[in-house]
C-alpha cells in the first residue's frame, strides 16, 4: 500500500538571499527547490559544476521562476571556503537563511582533505565551521536563520579529544559520528555566542532520520565501487515504507528547522515516527552528546584554531 505524502508548508521567502550546501543532489537539492519554489534567492556552492548545472535544471522544471546560482566550493578545502567567503562578502548583500546540508560518510579507508584533517571531520564539521565564519558578517546583516544537518549518528560514540584526526587507528563509522557529534555542538554554540553578543543570528539543528540518499552510495572517489548493503535494505525497507523515511521526507526536517516560524533556536528537529528514523518533522530531545556547553565551547575554539577563521560578527 503507498504511503500518504507528507509535507509542510514553507512560507513566502520573497526577498530572502539563501545559501544551501550539499544541493546539487538528494536532500539538498529538494530543500533548494523548495526554497526557491517559495521565492528565495538560492545559491547552490557546488564542488561538481556539471552536477551543479544538472540541479539548477531540476530546480527549473519545477520552478520556472526561479531565482538560483551556482557558487564553486569544495568543503574539504579551505582556500575554497575562503575563496566563496571572499566572493560572497563582495556582492556585499546579506545571507537570511544557510542550510550546511553537505557531508561525506564512512570511507573505507581513513582519507584526508587538502588540509590534512581526517576527510568526515575536516569536511562535515571544519569546512561548515569555516564557511559560517567566513559568512558570519553577511549573515548578521541578514539577521540569519542557520539550520545544520547532524545524523542520529550523533546520538553514539563521543569526540576522539585525543586523536581528532583518525590517525592512530581509524573507525569510518566512529569518525562519521565525530564529525557529527562536534558540528551538532557548533551549531548550539553559534546560538549561544550571538545570544550574548547580540549578533542577531539564529541556530538550530536538524537530521534526516533514515532514508537511501546518495550518502552511502558508490563513491569511487571516497574508494567505495558500489552501494553498501547498509544502503540496499535501507532502500528496500523505505520502499516498502517499512520505519524509515524516504528522499522526499528525509528533507523535511531541513525545511521546517530552517524557514518554519515555529522552529525555535537552539533546538534539534527530525523525522518524528518510531525511533526519529521516518515521518513527519518534529522537535525532539537533544542527544545526550549535544547537551554539554563546556564541550560545545571547546569544540567552537578548537574550530577556530584549526580552521584559522576567527568565529566573531566583525
Amino acid at each position: 500500500m503507498p504511503r500518504t505524502p507528507l509535507d509542510i508548508v514553507v512560507p513566502d521567502l520573497t526577498g530572502r538571499r539563501a545559501v544551501v550546501t550539499g544541493a546539487s543532489d538528494g536532500i539538498g537539492l529538494g530543500i533548494a527547490a523548495r526554497l526557491a519554489a517559495a521565492g528565495a534567492e538560492v545559491l547552490l556552492p557546488v564542488r561538481n559544476q556539471r552536477k551543479g548545472e544538472a540541479a539548477l535544471t531540476a530546480i527549473r522544471r519545477t520552478a520556472p521562476r526561479a531565482d538560483v546560482s551556482l557558487r564553486t566550493l569544495d568543503l574539504s578545502s579551505l582556500a575554497s571556503v575562503a575563496a566563496l567567503g571572499d566572493a560572497l562578502r563582495e556582492e556585499g548583500r546579506p545571507i537570511h537563511l544557510l542550510v550546511n546540508n553537505a557531508g561525506v560518510m564512512t570511507p573505507p579507508d581513513r582519507q584526508t582533505t587538502t588540509d590534512g584533517f581526517e576527510l568526515q571531520f575536516g569536511t562535515n564539521h571544519l569546512g561548515h565551521a569555516a564557511l559560517v565564519g567566513r559568512l558570519l558578517p553577511l549573515l548578521r546583516a541578514g539577521g540569519a536563520r542557520v539550520t545544520s544537518q547532524i545524523s542520529i549518528a550523533a546520538n553514539r560514540g563521543a569526540i576522539n579529544w585525543e586523536d581528532l584526526n583518525w590517525e592512530r587507528s581509524y573507525d569510518g563509522m566512529k569518525a562519521y559520528s565525530q564529525s557529527k557529534i562536534a558540528f551538532g555542538l557548533f551549531g548550539l554554540e553559534l546560538d549561544r555566542r550571538s545570544r550574548a553578543e547580540g549578533w542577531g543570528i539564529t541556530s538550530n539543528l536538524s537530521h534526516p532520520g533514515v532514508a537511501p540518499t546518495n550518502l552511502l552510495a558508490a563513491r569511487p572517489e571516497l574508494g567505495r565501487a558500489s552501494d553498501t548493503p547498509g544502503r540496499r535494505l535501507i532502500r528496500a525497507l523505505s520502499e516498502r515504507g517499512i520505519l524509515l523515511g524516504t528522499v522526499e521526507t528525509a528533507k523535511l526536517p531541513a525545511l521546517y528547522a530552517a524557514t518554519s516560524p515555529d522552529a525555535g533556536r537552539g533546538l534539534l528537529y527530525g523525522p518524528g515516527g518510531p525511533g526519529h528514523l521516518g515521518g513527519a518533522p518534529a522537535e525532539q530531545k537533544l542527544y545526550s552528546r549535544l547537551r554539554d556547553a563546556e564541550e560545545a565551547g571547546r569544540v567552537w575554539r578548537i574550530s577556530e584554531e584549526l580552521t584559522g577563521v576567527p568565529f566573531s560578527a566583525g
